[in-house]
């Protein structure tokens, strides 16, 4: 049989961070597609690629967006108290 197929898919949840999104087309011996996805720091990379039996897997790699990084977490901490244990005089016979 001959291939040939195309798909494509995306995923949006703002609460766990997961956005991505996917598109693939096979004619016979070629292969195009494209994925992107966010990245922990927020910029996107997007990634187009081809493949056939001449010129093998190539990919383009893109990433667009500032890239945010968090804060340091700051926290204010009490120093633990220092307590010298006491002396005693020694034991003598």
């Amino acid at each position: 049989a001959y291939p040939k197929y195309s798909f494509n898919y995306g995923v949006n949840d703002v609460h766990t961070g997961d956005i991505k999104s996917q598109w693939e087309e096979r004619d016979g011996d070629v292969v195009k597609g494209e994925y992107s996805l966010v990245e922990p720091d927020g910029t996107v990379r997007t990634v187009s690629y081809t493949a056939d039996a001449h010129n093998g897997f190539n990919a383009v790699v893109h990433r667009s967006g500032p890239a945010v990084h968090p804060g340091a977490v700051v926290k204010a901490v009490a120093a633990p108290a220092i307590v010298k244990a006491p002396v005693y005089g020694g034991y003598y016979h």
